[in-house]
């Protein structure tokens, strides 16, 4: 049986893409690590692992009912995770709706057998893989918001050493 490697997820607005972009240029330097490519930028709410396509059309289905606001996220805090040696972007105080989406998404995950982080689920976007193991901080005093109006399922996808995310569906929060 067939196999993709998933996760659900929030994209990115492009404006907020590009914006991103630039900011990590004009605050990182070149060695700080591999930035993520504008297009890859995104939030995960769950993440899948390797998922048969029998279980991938459960999730859809389980995800399509889900009943939620839509919500305003704010990008206004960062970090650095040595040991994933990750850069990130998250929010300092996350939404409820935020975090009601993840918890629902996460759980429904567990109990269709895909494994779930034991670390507490930390809302983030990564900016940098392979960062260097110390890295200076932009100062404080960055802020982006967007309207989080839909969620999606992503599959990854490695080729010509190459990671590329792809929705392959996406569900409304009204």
């Amino acid at each position: 049986m067939e196999t993709q490697r998933l996760f659900f997820g929030i994209g990115l607005p492009d404006a907020l893409q590009q914006q991103l972009v630039r900011w990590r240029a004009d605050n990182f330097a070149d060695d700080a690590g591999r930035p993520v490519v504008a297009a890859n930028l995104h939030l995960t709410l769950a993440f899948l692992g390797e998922v048969k396509s029998e279980t991938a059309q459960k999730l859809q289905q389980l995800a399509a009912r889900i009943q939620q606001p839509a919500f305003d996220l704010d990008l206004d805090d960062a970090g650095h995770w040595p040991r994933p040696r990750v850069v990130w972007l998250g929010c300092q105080r996350p939404p409820r709706g935020l975090l009601q989406l993840a918890d629902l998404l996460r759980a429904q995950a567990a109990r269709h057998g895909c494994a779930q982080s034991a670390q507490p689920f930390h809302p983030h976007v990564t900016l940098l893989r392979d960062a260097a193991s110390r890295i200076a901080l932009p100062p404080r005093g960055f802020h982006w918001r967007f309207r989080v109006d839909h969620f999606s399922l992503f599959s990854s996808q490695y080729a010509r050493g190459r990671t590329r995310y792809q929705a392959l569906a996406s569900w409304p929060l009204t």
